[in-house]
């Protein structure tokens, strides 16, 4: 009862330390600007904000249905069929496709796609049987690399100026989000949270693995397609507003483990939140005002939390 009773307090801290962060990116260096800087920076924190929650709750989500903690919803493929469909608009449209398109249109249009790739592969591959989320998984991980392989192609189809502005989608960026992207986004991850939160006792059943979640009553079928479809759309959400980020749903889920002491996901999930999003801002603050923009939040992020995800499979390893 000792050790439950810190998990409030912990999360209460991780949250006012993002809190202070979320002040100094507002803050430092603005001069105060009402009227330009700091609404800009509210649309950037805004982003970081539905992100973070976004990345954690998925990457927390995904790695419970599946059993497998070094596992994101990336392995999906959805990062990998919105970067196909930034390439195909570049190719039939050109550079035409920002403008025809603008930010929300394609936000929109790239929802719609992932959450329809989705459908289609859930609806394909669900059926009765014990393997179903194993051959998902490996279907999923064929696909990408089968989409990848075909971005590619179409890359070398498009002019070098066109290559440079498909670069950008290719890399997490806050500085994109509109505020219609903003508004959407913030009302489809809230009706995914308020209908994941009734799902989190079941949630911690699942975490005990297939006979078990069903011995205990759960209708472990239902259950799983119920989560994947949430991970859906919280993915297709962040990747639409920032980009891809893939290495750091496995960072921010294992460090919120560590932290929260537990794998209740009434911790871990507020837990994972602050994490990623106070990851998110410290990047975006060392891009501004350490690197001055020589480098991209994206680059960052992969980079330290790629080294991060090497290192705890090193410390498994010697552990084993």
């Amino acid at each position: 009862m000792r050790a439950l009773s810190r998990h409030p307090v912990r999360a209460a801290v991780l949250w006012a330390a993002v809190a202070a962060l979320a002040m100094v990116f507002l803050f430092v260096n603005s001069g105060f600007d009402f009227d330009y800087v700091i609404p800009k920076r509210l649309a950037r924190l805004a982003a970081m904000l539905i992100g973070g929650v976004c990345v954690a709750w998925s990457a927390i989500a995904f790695q419970t249905v599946t059993g497998n903690r070094i596992l994101t919803p990336a392995i999906m493929g959805y990062e990998a069929v919105y970067l196909l469909l930034q390439a195909l608009l570049m190719l039939i449209m050109g550079t035409e496709s920002l403008v025809l398109l603008d930010a929300n249109g394609n936000f929109a249009l790239s929802v719609l796609l992932m959450l329809g790739y989705s459908w289609v592969l859930h609806r394909w591959l669900f059926r009765d049987g014990r393997n179903d989320v194993y051959v998902l998984l490996l279907v999923g991980l064929v696909l990408t690399m089968v989409i990848g392989t075909v971005t590619q192609f179409v890359q070398l189809r498009i002019s070098p100026g066109e290559f440079s502005v498909l670069l950008g989608f290719s890399q997490a960026s806050f500085n994109r989000a509109e505020p219609v992207q903003l508004l959407v986004a913030g009302v489809l991850v809230a009706a995914v949270c308020l209908a994941g939160r009734r799902t989190l006792p079941i949630l911690d059943v699942l975490a005990l693995g297939r006979d078990q979640a069903m011995s205990l009553g759960v209708d472990h079928r239902r259950a799983v397609r119920l989560q994947l479809a949430l991970i859906a759309v919280l993915v297709a959400v962040s990747t639409s507003l920032l980009g891809p980020t893939a290495f750091i749903g496995i960072f921010v889920a294992n460090t919120a483990y560590a932290l929260a002491g537990t794998f209740r996901h009434r911790v871990t999930l507020p837990t994972g939140c602050a994490i990623a999003i106070g990851t998110f801002i410290l990047a975006q603050l060392a891009v501004e005002h350490v690197f001055n923009y020589r480098t991209t939040v994206g680059i960052l992020v992969n980079l330290v939390c790629g080294v991060w995800f090497l290192a705890l499979m090193a410390r498994a390893r010697r552990a084993a």
